[in-house]
C-alpha cells in the first residue's frame, strides 16, 4: 500500500483551482470527472451542479496526485474547516481495499461504500470514528 494523493474539497471552484495548478505545476489533468456523468440515481442536480468537479486529479511526480472535488450544498455537502481533506490510501488489491475499508471505517460514517467508480477506480471514503476523512481507492483502468 502507498499513501495516494491528497484529496482537497472546494466551495464550487475546484476547476478554476486545479486550472490555475495545471498552469503553475506544467502537467495535464488524469482525471476530470463532472457530477453530471456519476450515476445517481433518484438524484436530481441543477445544470450548475451537474458542471461543477466531482473528480479531478493532477498527477505530482511518479506516485502521487493531488485530486479535489466540488462540495454540493444541494446534496448536503458544505465545507468547513477539517472537512476540506483527505487521507488517499491505494492498496494493492480488492481484498486488501475491503479490509482497510471495513477496519478505518469502523464507528465512522460510511460516505460511499466501496464500489468500481465510472472514472476507473474501485473506491470508498468514509470519516473514521475520530472524524478524519479516508479514501480507499484502488486503480483499475489500464
Amino acid at each position: 500500500m502507498r499513501l495516494n494523493s491528497i484529496y482537497l474539497n472546494f466551495a464550487g471552484n475546484a476547476e478554476e483551482v486545479f486550472t490555475f495548478y495545471k498552469s503553475v505545476l506544467k502537467c495535464e489533468f488524469d482525471s476530470l470527472v463532472r457530477f453530471k456523468d456519476m450515476p445517481m440515481p433518484g438524484v436530481t442536480l441543477s445544470d450548475a451542479d451537474g458542471n461543477k468537479i466531482m473528480n479531478i486529479a493532477l498527477p505530482i511526480g511518479k506516485h502521487s496526485a493531488l485530486m479535489a472535488s466540488d462540495a454540493l450544498e444541494s446534496l448536503g455537502q458544505k465545507v468547513v474547516t477539517g472537512n476540506n481533506f483527505y487521507i488517499n490510501l491505494s492498496p494493492e488489491s480488492k481484498k486488501e481495499a475491503d479490509a482497510l475499508f471495513a477496519a478505518l471505517s469502523h464507528n465512522g460514517t460510511v460516505e460511499m461504500a466501496m464500489a468500481d467508480m465510472p472514472w476507473g477506480d474501485y473506491f470508498g471514503s468514509f470519516r473514521d470514528k475520530f472524524g478524519i476523512g479516508w479514501m480507499i481507492s484502488l486503480p483499475t483502468k489500464k
